[in-house]
């Protein structure tokens, strides 16, 4: 098993790779203006990450079909592309290259925002920095920016903690009212919980170190590393050496290591545990909160019998954050008019409104109401990216450091953590040189 988790670790490494190398070329082919079909519309080609059928696909759809009966007589038509990312991760993000070297890349995409430096580095992404006013760009929680340019508008803002069984944490005389967005709790008391709770005989926490394939666990795992003061690359985003490494870093790998060794969590907890009263805690982002009130009503018949709790802090307090966006790519199409008015209606407040009611994230806007009730999940997460939100590193090789991440979360059970890191940080800068050096 692990040698086939390694086959996939390498392949994903040559896709990056090349991505990196051929990708300089900007988007593919000369100049051109957009398509037009043969009733005279102008044709946007936006690709989105996820299935057409997912609750999000049909979210964006709807949006799709409003934007298009409401640009209708401006003659502009909206045409949407689903490409599923895969569960190897890789499919989009190749989908992405393939698109670019052949130059079919979509007038927009919808790209996970740690890749901004990554892809605004390869020539992927357009430069909005002049299209967007300034004013209109301040009503953003964040923005995808790489060497003071703007690139993209985020579709939704994200935060994530630890969904607990509120059931099972009364029968274990667990009390963590407390623990608050405001006032979280500390590494030494999150893991007096999980002893608590493993002494009254569940698996304490499902921390998603099984997540490996994909970004799931750097986006959860990646806050304990800040939280004990550790970090990835220096400030420009460019040296690894000293900061993937460093004595900090190590400090936050061992705290999830000592969870494994203690049996707090494991690599085996399955899918649905936490969902079925297997497990008392459970790392996930606003996106299970539809599932909790939803559905295993057998279970979770109410907010009554689940919470949401804080990451827990260490030498500071840090959280997760940082999710989708759209961007106007640069392909073919010189004229990004046409491009222009559908990224703003699928950014306005209405569309962020609309697509966080079915994802169950935050919006991006700060000007979509949130009347959250003081303690409420989406209290929890919404205080929690005002107060401690960290991005993940910014790096022009963030998927290098994104599948070395998983590497070292993989190998942690038995792996030296220094020997794991001084890998990592190897590969990393390595990757970081060879696109640097290419200019």
């Amino acid at each position: 098993m692990k040698r086939f988790i390694a086959s996939i670790i390498s392949a994903l490494l040559v896709v990056i790779t090349l991505f990196g190398v051929t990708s300089c070329t900007g988007g593919g082919g000369g100049g051109g203006e957009p398509t037009v079909d043969a009733e005279g519309n102008t044709i946007v080609k936006i690709m989105f990450h996820v299935d057409k059928s997912s609750t999000e696909g049909q979210a964006y759809q709807k949006r799709i079909n409003a934007f298009n009966a409401a640009y209708k007589d401006q003659k502009i038509k909206a045409q949407p592309i689903f490409k599923a990312r895969s569960a190897g991760a890789s499919g989009y993000e190749t989908e992405l290259q393939n698109n670019q070297l052949e130059g079919t890349l979509a007038d927009i995409i919808t790209f996970d925002a740690p890749n901004t430096a990554a892809y605004a580095s390869s020539g992927l992404l357009y430069d909005i920095s002049d299209l967007i006013p300034k004013e209109d760009q301040d009503k953003f929680y964040s923005l995808n920016m790489y060497n003071g340019r703007l690139y993209g508008l985020p579709i939704q803002e994200s935060s994530a903690g630890f969904f607990y069984n509120k059931k099972i944490f009364r029968a274990a005389g667990i009390d963590v009212s407390g623990y608050t967005a405001e006032n979280p709790w500390t590494l030494d008391e999150f893991r007096a919980v999980c002893e608590s709770l493993k002494r009254y005989g569940v698996t304490a926490v499902d921390m998603r170190i099984d997540a490996t394939k994909d970004e799931t666990a750097p986006y959860l795992l990646y806050p304990f590393i800040y939280a004990t003061g550790g970090s990835f690359v220096s400030s420009d985003g460019l040296t690894a050496s000293g900061y993937y490494n460093s004595a900090a870093t190590a400090e936050g790998f061992e705290f999830i290591k000592g969870l494994i060794k203690d049996g707090y969590t494991s690599y085996a907890i399955g899918a649905t545990d936490f969902f079925t009263g297997k497990v008392g805690m459970y790392l996930s982002s606003g996106w299970t909160i539809p599932d909790l009130d939803n559905k295993y009503r057998e279970y979770f018949a109410s907010r009554d019998d689940w919470g949401l709790l804080p990451y827990p802090k260490g030498v500071e307090a840090a959280s997760a954050t940082g999710s989708w966006s759209y961007a106007i790519t640069n392909n073919h199409h010189t004229d990004k008019t046409a491009a222009l008015e559908l990224l703003k209606w699928m950014t306005s407040a209405e569309s962020s409104e609309a697509i966080t009611n079915a994802t169950g994230m935050i919006p991006a806007r700060k000007d979509v109401v949130k009347n959250y009730a003081p303690g409420s999940p989406e209290y929890t997460l919404m205080k929690q990216l005002e107060l401690s939100g960290r991005e993940r590193p910014v790096t022009i090789a963030y998927p290098t450091f994104s599948t070395t991440f998983n590497r070292v979360i993989y190998s942690l059970e038995n792996g030296s953590v220094k020997d794991l890191l001084n890998s990592a940080t190897n590969t990393l800068q390595d990757a970081i040189d060879k696109i640097k050096n290419r200019g």
